[in-house]
C-alpha cells in the first residue's frame, strides 16, 4: 500500500506539473497574442512566403542532423556508441515528442529511453543525454557573451541590458560552475549520489570540450547547431517581410533560446512569442513582429516535429516496444 501510494503521490505531481506548464504556455500566449493581428499576419503570407518556409524547415532539419553528429561524438565518451543512422533517428524522434510531451526537454527523455534499452545501458544514455543539453548550454552562452558589444549597442533600454547580462551571466555562472565541478578533486563529493553523477557528466564535459582532437568538431557544431537556429528564424522574417535585419536577429534570438531551454511550458510555447517580444521591444522593433516570428518558428518545428512523428511510427524501435508489449500479456 506505501508503494502504491508513493506512486500515487508521484503521479499526481507530475499531473500538476504539466497543468502548471499548460496554464503558463496559455498564459504567455493569450498576453502575447494580443499583441498581433492574424488576419494581417496571414495576408501576408504567400507564394514567396512558402518557399522561405519551405527554407526554414530544411534548415530545421539540418540542425537536427548537426544535434545528432554532435551527440554522436558525445554518447561515444560516455559509453554509448551511436551510428549516425540511430543519431539521427533519434534525434528526429526526439522532434516530435518535444512538441508532443508537456515539456521542452520531452524529447531528451525520448533519446535517453531509446538509448538506455540497449546495451549501453540507462546511466551511460542518461550521461550522453546530460552532457549533450550542457554542452549546448557552454556553447549558447559563449556566443551571447561574445556577441554583448554588439547587443548592447543595439538594446537602448536600460532594462533590457540589464535583462540580457542577467540572463547571460546566470547561463554563463551555471556553465562554469558545472565545468568546475569536474576538475574538483573532493572525496566527499563522491558520497553524494546526485552530486556524484552530477560530476562525472561534468568529467565527460571537460573531456570533450578540451580534447584537442575532438574539440574543433564539437565546437563547430555546436556553433553551427545556434547559427541555423538564426537562419530559421531570419527565413521566418522573409517569410512575412518583416522589417528587420539578419543582424538584428543574429543578436536577439540567441538570449530567446536560451530562456527558451527552461522547463516551464510545453515546447516552449508561450515564453518563446513572450521572450521575443520584449527582446523586439528592447531594440525598438515592433513587439507584434517578434510575436509573429515567434509564431512561425514555432510552427516550422511543429511541422519537423510530425516528420519526426512518421520517423517514429514506422521505425523499429515502435516495432520492438509493441512486439515487448504483446509479450508481457502473454
Amino acid at each position: 500500500m506505501a508503494n502504491l501510494t508513493a506512486a500515487q503521490t508521484s503521479a499526481m505531481r507530475q499531473i500538476l506539473l504539466s497543468t502548471a506548464k499548460i496554464l503558463i504556455s496559455a498564459a504567455l500566449l493569450y498576453l502575447a497574442l494580443r499583441k498581433v493581428d492574424i488576419s494581417d499576419l496571414l495576408s501576408r503570407l504567400g507564394f514567396t512566403s512558402a518557399v522561405w518556409i519551405a527554407l526554414a524547415i530544411a534548415a530545421t532539419l539540418s540542425q537536427v542532423f548537426a544535434s545528432a553528429l554532435r551527440w554522436r561524438e558525445i554518447s561515444a565518451d560516455c559509453g554509448a556508441s551511436l551510428s549516425v543512422a540511430q543519431a539521427v533517428r533519434y534525434c528526429m524522434i526526439g522532434s516530435f515528442f518535444n512538441q508532443t510531451l508537456p515539456s521542452s526537454i520531452g524529447g531528451d527523455a525520448m533519446r535517453l529511453w531509446l538509448v538506455g534499452r540497449g546495451p549501453a545501458g540507462w546511466r551511460a544514455a542518461a550521461y550522453s543525454v546530460f552532457v549533450d543539453r550542457a554542452i549546448g548550454l557552454v556553447a549558447l552562452g559563449l556566443l551571447i557573451a561574445a556577441s554583448l558589444p554588439w547587443s548592447l549597442r543595439l538594446i537602448n533600454d536600460p532594462q533590457g541590458r540589464l535583462a540580457l547580462l542577467f540572463v547571460d551571466l546566470v547561463a554563463l555562472a551555471a556553465a562554469g560552475g558545472f565545468l568546475l565541478l569536474g576538475r574538483l578533486h573532493w572525496r566527499w563529493l563522491g558520497r553524494i549520489r546526485a552530486v556524484h553523477h552530477l560530476r562525472t557528466c561534468s568529467v565527460i564535459t571537460n573531456r570533450a570540450i578540451f580534447n584537442r582532437e575532438r574539440w574543433p568538431k564539437i565546437t563547430f557544431l555546436s556553433l553551427l547547431i545556434h547559427f541555423l537556429a538564426v537562419v530559421i528564424a531570419w527565413c521566418v522574417v522573409k517569410a512575412i517581410a518583416a522589417p528587420v535585419l539578419f543582424s538584428e536577429i543574429f543578436l536577439l534570438v540567441p538570449p530567446v533560446m536560451l530562456i527558451t531551454m527552461l522547463p516551464i511550458s510545453i515546447a516552449g510555447w508561450g515564453v518563446r512569442e513572450a521572450s521575443m517580444a520584449l527582446t523586439f521591444g528592447y531594440a525598438g522593433l515592433a513587439t507584434g513582429e517578434g510575436v509573429n516570428v515567434s509564431l512561425l518558428y514555432g510552427a516550422v518545428f511543429l511541422v519537423v516535429g510530425a516528420l519526426g512523428g512518421l520517423v517514429w511510427i514506422f521505425s523499429a524501435e515502435r516495432s520492438r516496444k509493441g512486439s515487448i508489449a504483446v509479450e508481457s500479456t502473454e
